[in-house]
């Protein structure tokens, strides 16, 4: 066993995995892990039943390959990955790490590609490698020694082909399975083949002639007429397809053998990351060898005073030595599920030397840390505060916090690329009480190895963000958000349960309506959400254009749809049912469960997601209500001021992004027109088509802010094209001129690819940074992603940057004035303040003041305001 190398195609597994099981999964924080958890169990069954002596997983990546460049129809048209699979990618790759698992991907080439290269390399050195992928594109690599297992229904029914088990089946060697695909071609991977050849017509042809070379230079051998002309009219197309299903076996990585021998996972590692994906099973399974077992310690054998807290004397001696200190590092074990107030299982804090614990269920204490800690306001270090802010202020903690560190946030600030952004300690947390026999003793140890761990990472941490020029966006920006955000995700926002029901009633109707609609033009009743029955009636009954038919029937996504519109009234009625559908379902059905007992709903502000710098919002997502349309916006309604004498004020940025890039730019014209309150978009209109600002259209000004908008993500003659419906040489010629009058934007924007191109990386106002590593990639369509990152990064960021400021400057003013006004929400550049009557212009002027002097520009601010009894009337 110690000489089989299993190869495991990882994009395949995890796309089986996640398609085979039959519930969702999700954990409280809202991630997704379904896939990984089904692609575990693969693995497990894997390893236990081949015992592998040495073990890869490779991965596919998104830049183009050789192939799309030979065929740049390659994979068109296959179905993006779902985003709920594709967020369970990086996390997969997590825990791939922590088990130790050599992990493989490169530019320019496919995952088949470097498994073929791994299969030849470790033959070639006396292994016997294993590939186990559900793509028979694989079967190619098959030999005496090659074995390639091919993954079927669900998790666990694998099929093992070596080079007889392909002759038994095809009646052709492995070798010869590219000759296949180059005649029947793969729908899958948009291999043309040769039209009108299938599976059976192709393996007779080979079986009879021997490979497509042999049988393309005997076509005048096959006796059927029809079939002999389709070989001879697609001979190019299957030249061109044995190309392109062909494996390349020598890709230039760099393999050392040594490096994927199979050995032990870091299991302190794998525990933290099951923990967090709350995979129990696999916890309680995890056979972890008793010297790694026993190592439950604080880092660097630091000696810590330990003392659990079970007395009025205690709490006396913790209150002393804590809190005179000036500055506490804290854990607070809690139950964030967001469907009510989350438990609070222990409170842990260590000053010094000295780390103590305080029961969740002795309330005493509880409530007597809540009251000292507001009294003393002590510096707080902790790694992800916002979790242990909410959790304190939802059981009653009404202070504030004085929030020193917090080593999440740093992590995110020197490299906010990341996934994730958690801390590898010794502790098992509280998700593994079985472990020890007392849960308090549990509570203790995890507080200790917490504290330790935090306090050890940020000497590091605060060094590198200081070395890094970090310091403003770091101190200035995040840390005091971190409160902001733990108190607007308390508060929450009102809903009312009425509004959304009635709305989901109304849907219905509007659903119905259509419904029958759709059925008229069918001239029959059937599954109006099934991809297969939907796309008969379309493209057999109806007869109307398709794309190519796939294995499982016709594709019948939004982008074939709207290609059809206008050749059949049925279209548009499938595409209006689609979004009140959805809107049904995740805006309405999916909003009623997350109301808490308080009536509102706490939405999850997310600090540390973005690269660019913005917050991101969970459970729900209230930045994707989608209110383009009247049906989307109404949904508003239904988010309003909470209690009697309360309303909302809002207020929100005026082309904030345009008014950042006039800054950084430095464009006198951009500044003169922004400052003079001039109409930003018909000034474009006017200047780039030469003519009186007066005669602009109301086409002319759409079309010019498409192209103000479109410039700050380096949109391209393409991209403008489509937008507005022009030919692609109208576009670039429209971007040419807009260059031509605004040469300070075009100065900018190469400015920006130069640095990024020079230092790897770019910079907002502020200073924050963001990592372009895809600048420097050999494919040519990667790097020019990493261009556009590089032009909008810095406007994206900077633009974050203020809105995070005027949140910080709004939440303390509120404070400050001793004002019942709380900032409840922030969507995109939009802040809402749940504001009580009396205090109604008070704080308008507060709110307004502090979002347009947030920051000093070249060009001023402005924030509309707005005033209402629910979230639609703001606007």
């Amino acid at each position: 066993m110690e000489r089989r190398f299993v190869i495991i195609d990882g994009n395949s597994l995890l796309n089986r995995a996640y398609y085979a099981m039959q519930r969702t999964m999700m954990t409280k924080e809202g991630l997704y892990t379904n896939g990984v958890y089904g692609f575990l169990n693969m693995l497990a069954k894997i390893q236990k039943d081949y015992e592998p002596g040495y073990l890869a997983v490779t991965f596919d990546r998104k830049a183009p390959t050789f192939r799309h460049i030979e065929y740049s129809e390659y994979k068109a048209g296959r179905k993006k990955m779902p985003p709920e699979l594709a967020m369970q990618m990086p996390i997969l790759k997590e825990v791939l790490a922590a088990m130790n698992i050599r992990m493989l991907e490169m530019d320019g080439f496919e995952a088949d590609d470097i498994i073929g290269t791994l299969a030849r390399v470790s033959e070639g050195e006396g292994l016997e490698p294993l590939i186990i992928t559900g793509d028979r594109d694989e079967l190619q690599l098959a030999t005496d020694v090659v074995k390639v297992i091919i993954t079927k229904k669900g998790t666990t029914d694998f099929e093992l082909y070596d080079r007889n088990a392909m002759i038994e089946k095809y009646g052709f060697p492995p070798e010869r399975f590219v000759d296949y695909k180059g005649l029947m071609g793969d729908q899958s991977d948009n291999i043309p083949g040769i039209p009108g050849v299938g599976e059976k017509t192709a393996q007779k042809l080979l079986i009879e002639f021997g490979s497509l070379e042999a049988l393309l230079e005997s076509t005048e051998k096959i006796e059927n007429e029809k079939l002999r002309a389709k070989i001879e009219d697609g001979r190019q197309l299957a030249v061109m397809s044995k190309k392109l299903a062909t494996i390349d076996s020598n890709v230039p990585i760099s393999i050392e053998l040594e490096h994927f021998k199979s050995i032990e996972p870091d299991y302190n590692e794998l525990i933290n990351i099951y923990i967090k994906l709350e995979f129990n099973s696999f916890l309680k399974n995890l056979k972890k060898p008793e010297k790694i077992a026993s190592e439950n310690k604080p880092i660097e054998s630091r000696t810590v005073n330990k003392l659990m807290i079970d007395s009025k004397s205690d709490f006396d001696l913790f209150k002393k030595s804590a809190f005179d200190s000036g500055s506490i590092t804290i854990k607070v074990f809690n139950d964030y599920n967001h469907s009510d107030v989350p438990e609070i299982f222990g409170i842990g804090a260590m000053s010094g030397n000295d780390c103590y614990c305080i029961r969740g269920s002795d309330k005493w204490a509880v409530k007597g840390f809540f009251e000292i800690l507001a009294e003393k306001m002590p510096k707080i270090t902790g790694h992800n505060l916002i979790s242990d802010y909410y959790a304190l202020l939802a059981n009653g903690y009404i202070g504030g916090f004085n929030t020193s560190f917090d080593t999440e946030v740093a992590l995110y600030v020197l490299d906010p690329g990341r996934s994730r952004y958690e801390i590898s300690t010794n502790s098992n947390e509280h998700a593994q009480m079985d472990l020890f026999a007392d849960p308090d003793e549990q509570y203790l140890e995890d507080a200790v190895n917490w504290c330790c761990t935090v306090e050890s990472l940020k000497n590091d941490l605060a060094g590198k963000i200081d070395e890094e020029g970090l310091g403003k966006v770091y101190y200035e920006i995040e840390l005091p958000l971190v409160e902001v955000l733990a108190d607007m995700e308390c508060r929450g926002f009102k809903a009312d349960k009425e509004v959304l029901l009635n709305s989901g009633h109304e849907i219905s109707g509007l659903l119905e309506i259509l419904s029958n609609d759709i059925f008229r033009y069918a001239g029959e009743e059937f599954n109006i959400n099934s991809p297969q029955q939907l796309g008969n009636i379309l493209f057999e009954k109806l007869g109307l254009p398709a794309g190519k038919k796939l294995k499982t029937g016709y594709s019948t996504n939004a982008e074939v749809l709207e290609k059809l519109l206008g050749k059949h009234p049925m279209i548009e009625a499938i595409l209006e049912y689609r979004f009140l559908a959805k809107l049904k379902g995740t805006y309405i059905e999916g909003l009623i469960p997350l109301i808490h007992k308080d009536g509102r709903i706490h939405a999850h502000f997310q600090q540390t997601v973005t690269a660019t710098g913005r917050l991101s919002c969970t459970e729900p997502n209230l930045q994707n209500i989608p209110v383009r349309r009247e049906e989307g916006r109404k949904i508003r309604k239904a988010f309003i001021a909470g209690g009697d004498g309360c309303c909302l004020v809002g207020a929100d940025y005026s082309q904030i992004e345009l008014r950042v890039l006039a800054h950084m730019s430095g464009d006198p014209e951009l500044i003169a027109a922004f400052n003079g309150g001039e109409d930003i978009h018909k000034l474009t209109a006017a200047r780039v088509l030469g003519i009186p600002e007066g005669e602009v259209t109301t086409a002319q000004r759409n079309g010019a802010k498409a192209v103000n908008f479109g410039v700050i993500y380096g949109m391209s003659g393409f991209g403008l094209s489509t937008e507005l419906n022009i030919t692609r040489k109208e576009a670039e010629k429209y971007i040419e001129e807009y260059f031509k009058k605004y040469t300070s934007v075009k100065k900018y924007m190469d400015e920006q690819v130069a640095i990024a191109k020079r230092d790897g990386y770019v910079r907002t106002i502020t200073g924050r940074k963001r990592a372009i590593p895809e600048i420097r990639a050999s494919a040519f369509m990667v790097r020019q992603f990493g261009e556009r990152l590089a032009m909008n990064s810095p406007i994206q960021g900077s633009a974050a940057d203020i809105i995070k400021i005027a949140m910080v400057n709004v939440y303390n003013a509120l404070r400050n004035e001793e004002l019942k006004s709380k900032l409840i929400l922030q969507v995109h550049d939009e802040l809402i303040i749940e504001t009580v009557k009396e205090e109604t212009e008070k704080v308008k002027k507060l709110l307004e003041n502090n979002m347009e002097n947030a920051m000093a520009l070249k060009v001023k601010l402005t924030a509309g305001l707005s005033e209402g009894l629910n979230w639609y009337e703001l606007k």
